[in-house]
């Protein structure tokens, strides 16, 4: 028996999905937040029941990718039964898809989910099904007792007759002589047409254009609001509307509270509990796991074995300085969780929207860029929500940008080395450095070769919500564990691989013992010279940056690895300051210029194949290409920046930034003027001879 879970978006179907099932998945009030069909097989009473999770639609016109797979999906599984869920709250919008199911004759149960404990409005729930034909039940979708009732209904499950009256008044006849008589779905294509649905037309080879959409739309919602009447009471409040929004979502204060929300987010990830649980965690293992193991080994090979190095460098310190940003991962990940879950990013959406669709994005980006700052392989999928492909490739191309959280254990190990308590707004500097960049590029591409369709964005604000700490904990466990994974399994290989590689020579010597020069410093050097112009033109910190490609993390590990670092942040902060060492920085200016490089330089391996997939092996390679040569440029510049803000000061730099900028803005000015009398000129010759004479003077 099959199950498909089907509803428009911020209803709770992915938090049905969730209860039913005992999955995981993420859950968001976000048009694209589930983009393609997941599927669990559950037992109930001896009964083997695969639940199938469709993405959110608004409809079953297929005007968006989401909307084109569910419908897709729904006619290649004819049998299913389809559960439909509503909003309580939301019952006018939630019907116009259940009609559209019904006008495909599935085997619908209607849930109405109580998202909200204070109900808006009162539903007559037995009226509602007599009216539609269709089984209704109520239920809260994150309560596992509530669920069992819908489990028994899906078991006992039987099909009911039911007709959609308005369907006899639509103008259909010249779609029906397009369509076989014996077609069991002859009414849904017919309308289907009418509304000139260009993947039933595809399917039916159809050129014309029938103009029906609006005269099929009005149908139904003539015909939900005449059900409405008879079922549900009227009430003046809008659901969704919030004074706090007249505050949030003013167009002078909406940027700086977002940056203030933002920089509490980053102080108490970073610096306040975040650090103070990081230390915890590495002196626990540094005391109970890392120094007693490393004690019985050194008894046992000797601490001058290549044996004791490889547990020492490898395995304890570099995979263990990683593992101590596990408290800090998590924290930025229950945070986002809660700025998502309230409601708050739905307006930030908003917020951008008009910022975004001057650069060729939508609202649907900000989705897409914000999921990349927790991870870019997973954020660079929702772009396949886009309609038009021009925006969807942008999207995808624009996402690496962000400061992903594999890389914030880069900005607080080194940037807090150089600038201690000052290292806070390096970080917020660096994340909307991404932001800044990401939105530059949009601009050129919008300009050249990737130029945007006019694109729909529906966006729906829901109530400002509290956050259930049961999700919390969900999502904090989950991050937890893919952390642990990738840590055991990821960077440790990684860790081994370079380990190998950095103390071992071409002749396969050990060269702690034998001296000489590793395969990796060889390698190293190579490369080193072309980062000169950066500031870090040494082969250990090149080479972290070449193990990086696999993980950023790994940035860190590998530096503490050269070092031969294995204890905390203390003793990495004196490392990277000693020019004894492999791996050292000669001026916050070259600091500044390698963090703005790790910010922007190639994506792991891991988005880069996501990108080939989702966009093509040749956009992966341009962006992969782009990314460097806008990472090499911006940390030049910032080398450069810094440098003479140390070499002048802070009064003498400020007046060379006013003399630069207002030398631009001149340019500009004189720029634009040109221009138009360029233009005007062109028009005048191109016109009638008296205005040329005129301009002539004559």
């Amino acid at each position: 028996m099959r199950v498909s879970l089907i509803g428009n978006p911020n209803t709770g179907k992915t938090t049905l999905f969730n209860t039913l099932t005992g999955a995981k998945e993420h859950v968001g009030n976000w048009h694209g937040v589930t983009v393609e069909e997941k599927s669990i097989t559950i037992n109930y009473k001896n009964t083997p029941i695969e639940i199938v999770d469709l993405p959110g639609i608004y409809s079953l016109s297929s005007l968006s990718f989401e909307e084109k797979v569910a419908t897709d999906y729904l006619l290649s599984h004819k049998n299913d039964v389809v559960v439909n869920i509503c909003d309580y709250n939301n019952l006018q919008r939630n019907l116009y898809l259940t009609l559209g199911l019904m006008e495909l004759g599935a085997n619908i149960i209607v849930v109405v989910n109580q998202i909200e404990k204070k109900r808006l409005r009162k539903i007559d729930l037995i009226g509602l099904e007599k009216q539609l034909g269709i089984r209704v039940l109520s239920i809260d979708a994150s309560n596992k007792s509530s669920v069992e009732k819908l489990k028994q209904e899906i078991s006992s499950f039987q099909h009911k007759n039911y007709c959609l009256p308005y369907i006899k008044k639509l103008p259909l006849q010249n779609c029906y002589n397009l369509i076989d008589k014996n077609n069991m779905l002859k009414d849904f294509f017919a309308i289907k047409m009418l509304e000139d649905d260009e993947n039933i037309k595809a399917k039916f080879n159809l050129k014309n254009n029938f103009n029906g959409s609006e005269i099929v739309a009005k149908a139904r919602y003539d015909y939900i609001d005449k059900i409405l009447n008879l079922c549900v009471s009227k009430d003046s409040k809008i659901y969704g509307q919030s004074k706090i929004d007249k505050i949030v979502l003013n167009k002078f204060l909406a940027l700086p509270i977002f940056l203030l929300v933002m920089a509490g987010v980053f102080y108490l990830t970073f610096f306040s509990v975040g650090a103070f649980l990081s230390d915890g965690l590495a002196f626990l293992l540094e005391k109970f796991i890392s120094n007693p193991l490393l004690n019985w080994i050194g008894k046992i090979v000797g601490t001058s074995s290549w044996i004791y190095g490889f547990f020492d460098s490898a395995i304890f310190g570099g995979v263990g300085s990683v593992l101590s940003f596990l408290p800090q991962v998590a924290l930025l990940f229950v945070f986002l969780s809660i700025l998502e879950d309230s409601g708050y990013l739905a307006r930030v959406a908003f917020v951008f929207e008009d910022i975004l669709s001057k650069v060729g994005l939508s609202g649907k980006s900000v989705y897409t860029l914000l999921m990349g700052f927790g991870c870019s392989t997973t954020a660079i999928l929702t772009a396949r929500n886009m309609e038009d492909k021009n925006a969807k490739i942008k999207t995808a191309l624009l996402t690496p940008y962000m400061s992903c959280s594999a890389k914030f254990p880069i900005y607080v190990c080194i940037g807090g080395a150089f600038f201690g308590a000052s290292n806070i707004f390096v970080i917020m500097g660096l994340y909307i450095l991404g932001v800044i960049v990401a939105v530059t590029i949009s601009m050129i591409y919008e300009k050249t070769i990737l130029k945007s369709k006019e694109q729909s964005f529906i966006l729906e604000f829901p109530p400002y919500r509290s956050v259930s700490a049961k999700q919390l904990l969900g999502v904090f466990f989950k991050n937890v564990k893919l952390f642990l994974v990738r840590v055991g399994t990821l960077i440790i290989t990684m860790n081994v691989i370079i380990w190998v590689l950095s103390n071992f020579s071409f002749t396969f010597q050990y060269v702690n013992s034998a001296g000489g020069e590793s395969i990796l410093q060889s390698l190293g050097r190579i490369f080193a010279p072309i980062f000169i112009p950066l500031g870090f033109g040494s082969w250990g910190l090149v080479s972290a940056l070449i193990a990086g490609l696999i993980a950023k993390e790994v940035i860190v590990s590998s530096i503490m690895l050269f070092n031969n670092v294995n204890g905390g942040a203390d003793e990495f902060a004196l490392s990277i300051k000693d020019a004894n060492n492999s791996v050292f920085f000669v001026s916050s200016a070259s600091v500044i210029s390698y963090l703005v490089f790790c910010l922007l330089y190639f994506p792991c391996l891991a988005s880069m194949g996501v990108l080939s997939k989702e966009i093509g092996k040749k956009w992966m390679i341009f962006g992969a290409i782009t990314q460097f040569v806008i990472a090499y440029f911006v940390a030049m510049f910032f080398y450069n920046l810094v440098k003479i803000f140390n070499l002048l000061g802070t009064g003498y730099f400020l007046l060379l930034v006013f003399a630069v900028l207002s030398i631009l803005i001149s340019i500009i000015v004189i720029v634009k003027k040109i221009k138009r009398n360029k233009v005007c000129i062109k028009n005048c010759e191109n016109c009638s001879k008296h205005c040329t004479k005129k301009l002539k003077g004559e």
